[in-house]
């Protein structure tokens, strides 16, 4: 179990580290498309630059139009900054000194709720205003299986969260 705890402090302040990064580069995004600094154009207006702090060198690239702006920029950066903040949230469950807690079970059950739905609405939005590349059901389909297992896993610890109340009253 040492290692476990081990491993899973590690992708913990890794996932975290991630979550950070992508939403601070949603948020810097924003910044810059809404201010105009550290943006810059290509193809009179066509496309984006978003560039690194006081520099004129491109960070990130983009069309020039909102619902690109918003479906193919925007939400993946924020979404995923989403995903690696719940996701650092279930490895913190595995090297806590109680495995079974209600908390961990609210950790997992925000997690597969997560990957299971939100993908899948975003998509259906995003249908209308832009056109969605093949890889994109790909992503669905591999969230919503990640979702499904931990659904699975949250299902167990409620189980073992009970096993361990029932314990708790006999002694």
């Amino acid at each position: 179990m040492k290692t476990t705890h081990i491993v899973s402090r590690i992708l913990f302040y890794f996932t975290r580290f991630l979550s950070i990064v992508y939403f601070f580069l949603a948020a810097y995004s924003v910044f810059t498309l809404v201010t105009g600094l550290f943006l810059t154009f290509k193809d009179n207006g066509k496309y984006f630059q978003v560039c690194y702090p006081f520099t004129s060198h491109p960070l990130m690239l983009g069309d020039y139009n909102l619902p690109y702006i918003l479906f193919d920029f925007l939400a993946p950066l924020s979404l995923y900054g989403l995903f690696f903040l719940l996701s650092s949230n279930v490895f913190k469950v595995f090297f806590q000194p109680k495995l079974f807690t209600q908390t961990g079970v609210l950790h997992l059950k925000r997690f597969y709720l997560s990957n299971l739905f939100i993908p899948s609405i975003v998509i259906f939005f995003a249908f209308f205003f832009v056109p969605l590349d093949n890889e994109v059901a790909l992503f669905i389909i591999l969230h919503g299986m990640l979702g499904a297992f931990a659904y699975f896993l949250a299902a167990i610890f409620k189980q073992g969260l009970n096993l361990q109340n029932e314990q708790d009253l006999f002694i």
